[in-house]
């Protein structure tokens, strides 16, 4: 399924509004505190950056951008799996956002193979 750019910005939001839920209610304390500080990061990152590609200057530059959001989608799977194995988690939630941001990280790979796949036709 294709998306266009204004689905995947949407769909990047939602991902996003979800992690803050998510957060929002954990317990409080050194370990959660730390792990949400980097998961809210690397969550606002991969929409924003997905932002920044699609006003990329050139197709190197839209590739670049891409990485990165490639970069922070993974680094969020790294931290929610962390989550899922701390106690006094929600499981299954985590595992509906492992499930998203893993959707969202092989779109974002797809985009870049294609991306290169055409600028090398040129």
């Amino acid at each position: 399924m294709a998306f266009d750019k204004n689905q995947m910005i949407q769909r990047q939001r939602t991902f996003v509004l979800k992690v803050i839920a998510m957060i929002e209610g954990l317990p409080k304390g050194l370990v959660y505190d730390t792990i949400a500080r980097q998961l809210i990061r690397c969550s606002t990152s991969v929409g924003a950056n997905y932002r920044a590609a699609c006003r990329g200057k050139s197709t190197a530059d839209f590739i670049n951008k891409l990485k990165i959001v490639e970069e922070e989608a993974d680094e969020c799977l790294y931290f929610l799996d962390l989550l899922s194995a701390v106690k006094n988690t929600d499981v299954n939630v985590i595992n509906e956002l492992m499930k998203e941001a893993n959707e969202i990280l092989a779109i974002t790979v797809a985009s870049i193979k294609t991306a290169k796949r055409n600028n090398d036709k040129k």
